[in-house]
């Protein structure tokens, strides 16, 4: 199959998001909010997903009290049927899914010699299952069309370790292999494929960490720009893989991190 390509539009039109619609995993609270209000202030129509039914209601209407489109697919992203059901679902009555964000995730901290094999099994089913689950499912439905946007949310532990966390390191390390392997099989369809690498964020998942001083003292002192990350820094970054501006971007893994992974 051949892609064709048309001219972009003059000035910053490219990062316009336009007319798409976008499917984002995990997305009632934490960075995947942010990305989805950040995509949606791009034009993007957004769904958002999440297991708590209520709270993504009442995100939902959070932001269509901003002005932005807002659609509702609760579903759990580590099940393979319920995830093939919710994008056809969302393909037969919302739309063709223009950019799909795998978000979903969770952490769990302990150390290796007494990490627990249910929180191994956890780890593996939200950060990794859930992104094969959900990027074969939309992408089905993006290769018929010859187009598509997926982003693989990865993580500074996609290069980095810290103890404590090996199981989740050994899950970011490889979605961002896997980013580069769907990149490779699809992007003769015209889909491309790339990841985003959030380094040390303020978000619910990491309160403990931003409120433990210690910890907090030398992370700032490691990270060049001197400070957390707030979730809007992750914003640009997203928006930039989801345009047409990235059209020749595909297997890019985009680190958004102050700095970490370039300093030692």
């Amino acid at each position: 199959m051949t892609t064709k390509t048309t001219p972009l539009p003059a000035g910053l039109q490219g990062f316009s998001l336009e007319g798409k619609l976008a499917l984002i995993t995990g997305s009632s609270g934490g960075i995947g909010l942010a990305l989805a209000r950040g995509m949606a202030q791009a034009g993007a129509a957004i769904v958002l997903n999440g297991r708590d039914a209520g709270k993504l209601a009442a995100v939902a209407a959070q932001l269509r009290a901003e002005g932005h489109t807002i659609h509702e697919s609760s579903f759990d992203a580590t099940s393979s049927e319920e995830v093939k059901a919710a994008v056809q679902k969302i393909e037969s009555e919302i739309g063709p899914i223009g950019i799909l964000v795998n978000n979903a995730g969770i952490q769990r901290r302990n150390p290796l010699e007494e990490f627990k094999e249910s929180d191994w099994h956890d780890l593996i089913s939200t950060n990794l299952n859930s992104v094969f689950f959900a990027a074969q499912a939309v992408a089905r439905h993006m290769i018929p069309r010859g187009a598509g946007k997926i982003i693989n949310i990865c993580s500074v532990q996609s290069e980095l370790g810290r103890p404590g966390i090996a199981p989740y390191t050994a899950t970011k390390g490889a979605v961002k292999m896997f980013t580069k392997g769907m990149a490779i099989d699809w992007g003769k369809y015209g889909i491309q494929v790339n990841g985003l690498g959030p380094g040390y964020f303020k978000t619910e998942m990491n309160m403990a960490l931003v409120n433990d001083a210690k910890f907090t003292d030398w992370l700032v002192g490691r990270t060049p720009s001197r400070r957390w990350g707030d979730v809007e820094d992750l914003v640009g970054a997203a928006v930039f893989l989801a345009s047409d501006a990235s059209r020749f971007v595909n297997g890019h893994i985009l680190y958004v991190d102050g700095g970490v992974t370039a300093t030692l």
